[in-house]
């Protein structure tokens, strides 16, 4: 139970994150590139790789404080992290074919679905 609050609260801290990244973002730049979302992609995954780079063999680090802060914090930053976390964990395991899939089908369903819905609005 522990552990679902503090995913809740870490989700809750990311998605502020995401929401002031947008915000700074429109004051600065008035483009079509979708760059608030790559901001915080990007930031993600440096939060992320940083964090198991120097952390990740580390047997004092919280099981609690690893959650809040890669799913929690990262989770409601961005998915896309732990999807490139789960793609490299299925290369570095040898499982290429299974990564392929990961980021192929991730790609295409996902944005088929988004296409399908939106399209109608469109």
């Amino acid at each position: 139970m522990i552990s679902a609050l503090v995913v809740f609260i870490g989700g809750g801290i990311g998605a502020v994150l995401r929401y002031v990244i947008s915000q700074i973002t429109l004051l600065v730049y008035n483009g079509q590139m979708p760059l608030a979302t790559i901001i915080a992609n990007i930031f993600s995954c440096i939060i992320m790789g940083l964090f198991l780079f120097l952390f990740s063999e580390s047997k004092i680090i919280n099981p609690n404080f690893k959650i809040f802060l890669l799913v929690g914090i990262c989770g409601g930053l961005s998915t896309f992290s732990t999807f490139s976390l789960e793609t490299i964990n299925l290369l570095k395991s040898g499982s290429y074919y299974w990564a392929i899939i990961n980021v192929v089908s991730s790609i295409i369903i996902c944005f088929g679905l988004l296409w399908l819905f939106y399209k109608k609005t469109i």
